[in-house]
């Protein structure tokens, strides 16, 4: 079976790959006539490529699950052997907190770090800033669309999928051309699921598109993660369920490598420069403040700690979301 003809049959019937039917007259007419090399020279000449279900670096991981897809179109400049290295999807709510964003990106830094793939969806919140944690490592990050593979959705995340496509890989089963739509988000979700040792949900409303991704994970046997939230929290119901349920909770990147079996390894990230940035640093091991509190925890003048935190934003070791800054 051409598998390169059943995802572009699928594409032109706006229909999900595993559900069509090889079998029917109107796949056996599309095959006949299917000019798979112009569709392949096509795929190049866009900066697309093919990856099929059948070939040897197709991911062992993704291969078997119970509905994988026909292949996989890809883009950017990763090798398609970084999508069988070992990997964990960081998922969560697209309305994330602050909270949720920092834990997502921090999350996926040090696992990054410690040599392991991220994976996650594009989308905006927990899965946009799992991205950036990977990128703000130096390593490569995986994006799996649940559109056609030259769309960056939703469209402000454009600039981050470039970045993504620099060293790592945007996936996608759809070819160009296919617009986004409510059912290819769940059918995504199997996907970056498949891909993945682990799934990590940062935060999760109840009914969360990331809870489909969870539910995934478990059904193929993999490990599967939470990040405990406020129990006052809407966006921590479905974590805090899961955690009810027996899934493992992190703290912090070791509970993950752990969980999978990946030794960490110690980083190099720099350490606080010191005098005033070392102060204000130490402040925000104790947790996330606003510049008032850092100068009430550290007696320093208001203007000394506005000048500390810029130098430790512009090195990297501090962010800022809402006026507020962590580690």
């Amino acid at each position: 079976m051409n598998e390169l003809a059943l995802a572009a049959f699928a594409a032109a019937n706006d229909a999900h790959a595993a559900d069509a039917d090889t079998r029917s007259h109107g796949f056996a007419q599309f095959a006949s006539t299917f000019d798979a090399d112009g569709y392949l020279a096509r795929l190049t000449a866009g900066g697309f490529r093919w990856l099929a279900r059948s070939a040897a670096g197709f991911p062992p991981r993704l291969r078997s699950i119970h509905d994988p897809p026909p292949g996989l179109f890809l883009r950017g400049d990763g090798g398609a052997e970084l999508l069988a290295h070992p990997s964990v999807a960081v998922v969560g709510a697209r309305s994330c907190t602050d909270y949720g964003a920092h834990v997502a990106r921090r999350l996926a830094r040090d696992l990054a770090d410690a040599g392991v793939v991220v994976v996650s969806g594009l989308a905006r919140g927990v899965d946009g800033w799992a991205h950036r944690g990977a990128l703000d490592a130096g390593a490569p990050t995986v994006a799996v669309l649940g559109c056609g593979i030259d769309r960056d959705y939703p469209r402000a995340h454009a600039l981050l999928a470039a970045q993504i496509a620099v060293a790592g890989l945007i996936v996608s089963e759809y070819p160009a051309g296919v617009a986004p739509a409510p059912w290819r988000f769940p059918a995504r979700n199997r996907i970056v699921a498949g891909l993945a040792i682990a799934t990590v949900v940062v935060e999760a409303r109840d009914r969360s598109g990331a809870l489909i991704t969870a539910d995934l994970a478990l059904e193929e046997g993999r490990e599967v993660l939470a990040v405990p939230g406020e129990i006052t929290s809407g966006l921590s119901n479905g974590t805090n369920a899961l955690l009810r349920l027996g899934a493992t909770p992190v703290t912090c990147a070791e509970d993950v490598l752990q969980a999978i079996g990946v030794d960490a390894v110690p980083t190099t990230r720099g350490e606080p420069p010191p005098g005033a940035p070392g102060a204000v640093a130490a402040a925000l091991d104790g947790g996330a403040r606003t510049p008032d509190e850092v100068a009430r925890t550290t007696g320093l003048t208001a203007e000394a700690v506005a000048a500390a935190l810029t130098e430790l934003e512009l090195a990297g070791l501090v962010q800022v979301a809402a006026g507020v800054y962590r580690r």
